[in-house]
Formats: structure tokens, C-alpha cells, sequence
């Protein structure tokens, strides 16, 4: 996996043995390994599998499943390298757009009638999963105004699965990072004051600036920042502070209280177990190795 090399050490003999890489021998072995581990590999709620399209469109999708945020996501897979997975998922995601009631009957049935009413349309999301992709594809990604994602895979050894993003794209995001900021600015300052608009576009700006593939969801009680899955959802500014939710383990984080706050467990908007609250600038610059840290684990 570009570069990756995994090594197994050997205690008894003190040595090192490198774990090969592999493709999977058929396609079907990622696509079951990965409908099976969903939530865990990719933060999606499994929907259906080989879901037909109908006589009229004559296709099968491999996977759909819901996102953290409610977003729509098909799953297409490729044992090695194929270069019109792209444009295969991208037929089927067309197909999905036209028929967005049948898809909120199949949510309805599987996650029920309030999931079903909140999925979102302005976001649905494609993810492609192969050995392998060229430049053109990580190129042709970049010129569709749609969320796709490119998940390189590898197996290592028989236990080992390892997953590597070569490309993300979000189609909400083709504006330049000052436009992006405004409306997050705009919206807390009309009732939160010029405070609380300043800290929460500073907070975008350092989020969004974490790395490449970093896409933005609008939700109603949140924003997510997502990579292949959420890793930091940022809430509308209360009247003091703003909350940030992010994908750390709070057992691993020295929390200080009126800072950090371990709220696994506990019903909050967005998704993350650790809450980070932010009154001044200060206190974005002492989260940014929390951020980091959530980030990498995505």
C-alpha cells in the first residue's frame, strides 16, 4: 500500500518478519469482509447488498448503507484495478438520486421510520474500494461535482486488513476557503455575537486546514468535518462557548474540566466521545493536537 510495509516481531528470536501484502483472491472476499465490519471500517450502517436497480436500469449496486450524517452512500468494489469503477458507481448514483423514496422505504424497514425522515439528499456519497487506482481516476474524481471517495485495500497476512484513502472529494466543496468560512461566521453572528462568530470561523478554518480530503456536512444541529468517516462535528455556538465533538478516546486524554469532557455514553448532537469546549482563541490553539489526533484516527 504506497510504501506501507508491515513487519510482525519475533520475541522468542528477537527478529523481524515482514507480512506481505495481498489482494484478495475474488472480489467477493472485500465485499463481504467490509459489509460484515461496516460501522467499524467506515462510520456507515449497512442497508442492503447486490441491491438490484430494476429490469429498466439493469444494474446491481455492491453495498448501500447511511453515513454518520444521514448521507446516502453506495459502495462499489474491485478486486485489482479497474478503471470504470468510477464511472460505474457514478451511473448508479444518478439511479439513487431518482429514486429517493425507494431508498427511504429501505432505510425505513431496516433503521426505521425517524432515520428514514432525516436522510440527507444534499451529500450522498460514493466510495469506491480497489487494489489499487491510476492518476486518471484520482484525477477524474476532482472534476465531478459529487462525494466520492478512493479506498485503496491490502491484506496482510490472514488477519490483517489495512485501508488507505487516495483520494476524497466532496462536491459541496469547490469554493475557495475564505467564501467557505462566511456563512459559519455570518450565521453565529447574528445571534451569538462578534465573539462567538470569530471563534467559530477560526475553528472551520483550522479544522477544514488539517489535511487534504477534509469534507464539510451541513446538519441542522451540527457540521461535520469528515474524512472517510466523521472526525470532529462542531455545534452552533452557544451564548459562551462552542462544543466540538471529536474521535478520540477520552481514556487516553488527560481531561481538564471546563476543557475536555468524556461524554461516551451520553446524548449530545454529532458524533465522538470526547466533547471539547471553546470560549477564546486560546483554547482552539490548546485543542489543535486533540484535532490532529482525531484526524489521524479517521
Amino acid at each position: 500500500m504506497s510504501g506501507l510495509k508491515l513487519f510482525r516481531t519475533d520475541t522468542t528470536k528477537s527478529g523481524m518478519t515482514e507480512v506481505m501484502p495481498r489482494l484478495a483472491e475474488i472480489e467477493a472476499d472485500v465485499q463481504g469482509l467490509v459489509e460484515t465490519h461496516m460501522e467499524t471500517l467506515l462510520g456507515i450502517r449497512f442497508l442492503a447488498s447486490e441491491y438490484s436497480t430494476g429490469p429498466v436500469h439493469g444494474g446491481r449496486i455492491d453495498s448501500l448503507g447511511l453515513d454518520e450524517n444521514g448521507s446516502p452512500v453506495i459502495v462499489e468494489y474491485k478486486r485489482g484495478t479497474d478503471a470504470g469503477v468510477i464511472n460505474q458507481g457514478l451511473f448508479y448514483l444518478a439511479w439513487l438520486m431518482d429514486h429517493r423514496a425507494e431508498f427511504e422505504h429501505l432505510v425505513r424497514g431496516r433503521l426505521g421510520v425517524t432515520v428514514a425522515s432525516q436522510v440527507l439528499w444534499s451529500s450522498p456519497r460514493l466510495i469506491c474500494i480497489a487494489g489499487d487506482f491510476t492518476r486518471y481516476d484520482v484525477h477524474a474524481v476532482r472534476e465531478h461535482r459529487r462525494s466520492i471517495d478512493l479506498v485503496r485495500y491490502r491484506f496482510f497476512g490472514s488477519d490483517l486488513l489495512g485501508l488507505e484513502t487516495v483520494a476524497s472529494v466532496s462536491g459541496g466543496m469547490r469554493a475557495a476557503r475564505r467564501a467557505r468560512r462566511q456563512p459559519v461566521v455570518q450565521a453565529a453572528a447574528g445571534v451569538h455575537g462578534v465573539a462567538m462568530a470569530e471563534l467559530a470561523g477560526a475553528v472551520d478554518e483550522v479544522l477544514l486546514g488539517l489535511g487534504d480530503g477534509v469534507n464539510r456536512v451541513e446538519r441542522k444541529q451540527y457540521r461535520a468535518y469528515q474524512r472517510l468517516r466523521n472526525f470532529a462535528c462542531l455545534c452552533p455556538p452557544q451564548r459562551t462557548k462552542l462544543l466540538v465533538y471529536l474521535k478520540v478516546d477520552p481514556k487516553g486524554v488527560d481531561l481538564v474540566p471546563g476543557f475536555t469532557r468524556d461524554v461516551s455514553g451520553l446524548g449530545h448532537h454529532g458524533t465522538g466521545d470526547l466533547e471539547v469546549q471553546l470560549r477564546t482563541p486560546r483554547d482552539v490553539e490548546r485543542a489543535q493536537d486533540l484535532f490532529r489526533a482525531s484526524y489521524a484516527e479517521a
